[in-house]
């Protein structure tokens, strides 16, 4: 499917998102995020998609929301501005939500519901030129959409602050906070993205899907009885699956299992020339 603000690529089981608004650096519009969920979804969905990466073009990876778009909300009435709002929410809880790894490449600003995509991914890299803030209170606004997810990602303690003072911080500081997980110099960027998706790849789709599961579901829980029950049960289940015997049998084999993809063709000399 063709898109007016973001691209789509494929390759080796990765699919590839570029938000692509290069002029109001990535900033986000109703159309903007229509289009990011049409294409999350269709990762999702696609069988061949082993992992999902959001990236943006040009200098910034997400200035927030279009202002223009903000103009037009001043009009809308309290439910028309409520659906409105809640798009982002739904895409937020579809990238974090997925069944499949989600890695977020940021360069350049992540402000506001930028920093919101980010936050959803499960893992973040960052160049050490990414600058990061929830500016919405300087605007009269909140990052109610975005704060579950931002929230989870730094924790209450570093929100309490940079939900209030506003301020820009740099890619050392989300990586301290936690925030990204993380960092390289600008020319190193993609091969550090590609270091963690050839780890993720290696992983059974099925044990993937699990852990994501696993952990979403137990974040927060007490160590308990029904903690032990839960888990010795998901294992029994995962144990038994198709993926765990291909696993089994690959390790005992010295072979890859199956899911592993094959290793790109070597270059040629003609390929060099």
């Amino acid at each position: 499917m063709s898109y007016q603000m973001i691209q789509t690529e494929f390759a080796q089981g990765i699919a590839l998102i570029w938000l692509n608004r290069p002029d109001t650096r990535n900033a986000m519009n109703d159309v903007f995020i229509a289009e990011l969920t049409d294409a999350f979804s269709a990762a999702i969905e696609d069988e061949a998609v082993r992992a999902i990466v959001l990236a943006g073009r040009g200098k910034a990876f997400c200035a927030g929301a279009d202002l223009n778009w903000l103009k037009k909300a001043r009009a809308m009435t309290p439910e028309q501005a409520r659906e409105d709002s809640i798009g982002l929410a739904r895409l937020l809880r579809l990238i974090h939500d997925s069944p499949k790894p989600t890695v977020a490449r940021v360069h350049g600003p992540a402000f506001a519901g930028g920093m919101g995509l980010v936050a959803a991914c499960d893992i973040a890299v960052a160049s050490h030129n990414a600058k990061f803030c929830l500016s919405e209170a300087k605007l009269g606004l909140l990052p109610a959409m975005i704060s579950p997810f931002v929230m989870k990602a730094m924790g209450v303690s570093h929100a309490r602050r940079y939900f209030l003072t506003a301020e820009v911080f740099d890619a050392a500081e989300a990586y301290r906070i936690g925030f990204v997980h993380e960092l390289a110099p600008p020319e190193e960027l993609d091969a550090t993205v590609n270091a963690i998706l050839g780890h993720l790849v290696l992983g059974s789709p099925n044990a993937l899907t699990e852990c994501k599961n696993l952990i979403l579901d137990l974040a927060g829980k007490p160590i308990d009885d029904a903690i032990a029950e839960d888990t010795a049960a998901r294992l029994a289940r995962v144990r038994a699956s198709d993926d765990a015997q291909e696993g089994i049998d690959a390790f005992f084999a010295k072979r890859p299992p199956r899911w592993v993809p094959p290793p790109p063709p070597a270059a040629t000399p003609e390929d060099d020339d």
